[in-house]
């Protein structure tokens, strides 16, 4: 089935392949770029006007684009996604892309049309792509698929060497794709009226929390929905008396949140705060893979980070780790409940100082205005 829903996609955006090329195209599978979305919308002349084609869980994300002003269509892989929206792809000039879209895969673009990634995370501590233990297990067919998608992306917009490098080893692309231009979406972090409304609205959820030591704990994603905790786990986080403890889990996994809450009162979870907001008012992240530790590194209200890798063994076997993260995380990860409850007490204050030269070299509050700039010249606007 998938191979014949790639040839169709094939042979429609082949015959739209004569359309003019006017549209930008913003593929949204993730809500944390909404801001340069905007930037780039008020950029543009009305002879280019941008579409934001979007994945139902990032509705809300879409509905807020919509009331600027932008078009915004929710599209799945279906039929109506092969007639409708793949010509309208095929009129695109710039299409930018926010993570792994399969249907890539089938889709024919002319070099009129510039397709960019413009990935949803700015590091990686877990491996994907061809990295990714697992993949070595799949078929030759299902291979191929993957590096027709990866050949895809004609340039990379990342905020550090150290995520290139991540790209060119993971989808086997070369150096030259790579665009050292910074991710948009972490300038809010650096944005001090950015922060100051979204504390405002933490503390409009959640006054609780205020002029409390907040430990948030935010674990990566797991593909099978379901995260088995070791007994003992809620009791570690709350170790400290006199902190507030905010589970917030993967959206995909938010069912489990009030699970956690239930099992210790101490615990908290606000499913009307984001994960963003909730970074700008805690003092210790408690994580394990997940990209969030390079977005809270760049907060000034950032002290301490934890990674509780209770389940390191196997993760590095499925999906894997890449290889020399012990070498640049900021702090030695713990894998028991006794050293999580142990770190929770400590309360040591982290340098994220390495960490951010490795993996944040070009997040400097500017990354947006860098890359709507870079890509001002391919589209010939003035600036």
């Amino acid at each position: 089935m998938k191979v014949i829903y790639l040839w169709l996609i094939r042979l429609v955006s082949f015959f739209n392949g004569w359309r003019p090329k006017k549209k930008i195209i913003y593929l949204m599978s993730f809500d944390n770029n909404v801001g340069f979305i905007k930037r780039l919308a008020q950029r543009l002349p009305q002879s280019t006007p941008i579409v934001v084609l979007y994945r139902k869980e990032t509705e809300a994300a879409a509905t807020d684009l919509a009331a600027f002003g932008i078009q915004t269509i929710e599209f799945r892989d279906d039929l109506y996604f092969v007639t409708q929206l793949v010509p309208l792809l095929a009129s695109a000039k710039l299409i930018f892309c926010d993570n792994y879209y399969a249907f890539l895969g089938g889709f024919i673009h002319s070099k009129r049309t510039k397709i960019v990634q413009l990935w949803h995370a700015a590091g990686a501590i877990k491996k994907f792509g061809w990295e990714d233990p697992t993949t070595q297990n799949r078929t030759v067919v299902a291979k191929r698929r993957f590096q027709l998608v990866y050949n895809q992306f004609d340039e990379y917009v990342v905020g550090s060497q150290a995520m290139g490098t991540v790209f060119e080893e993971s989808y086997r692309e070369p150096q030259a794709k790579i665009r050292l231009l910074g991710y948009p979406r972490s300038d809010r972090y650096l944005n001090s009226e950015w922060r100051k409304r979204a504390q405002r609205h933490v503390y409009q959820v959640a006054p609780d929390l205020k002029g409390k030591r907040v430990i948030l704990y935010a674990p990566t994603y797991r593909d099978d929905k379901k995260i088995k905790m070791p007994s003992g786990v809620a009791e570690a986080l709350s170790a400290d008396p006199n902190a507030v403890v905010v589970v917030k889990l993967h959206p995909l996994l938010q069912s489990l949140g009030k699970r956690q809450t239930d099992d210790n009162s101490k615990i908290r979870s606000y499913d009307q705060l984001s994960t963003s907001e909730l970074l700008t008012v805690t003092d210790t992240l408690v994580t394990d893979y997940s990209s969030v530790a390079f977005d809270f590194s760049l907060l000034p209200n950032a002290k301490t980070a934890i990674f509780y890798m209770f389940d390191l063994d196997s993760y590095q076997k499925d999906p894997g780790i890449q290889d020399d993260f012990l070498t640049w995380l900021p702090t030695p990860p713990v894998m028991t409940v006794e050293e999580l409850a142990k770190a929770i007490k400590a309360n040591q204050a982290t340098d994220f100082t390495a960490f951010n030269q490795k993996w944040n070299t070009y997040n400097d509050g500017n990354a947006t205005n860098r890359v709507i700039d870079y890509y001002a010249d391919y589209l010939n606007l003035k600036r």
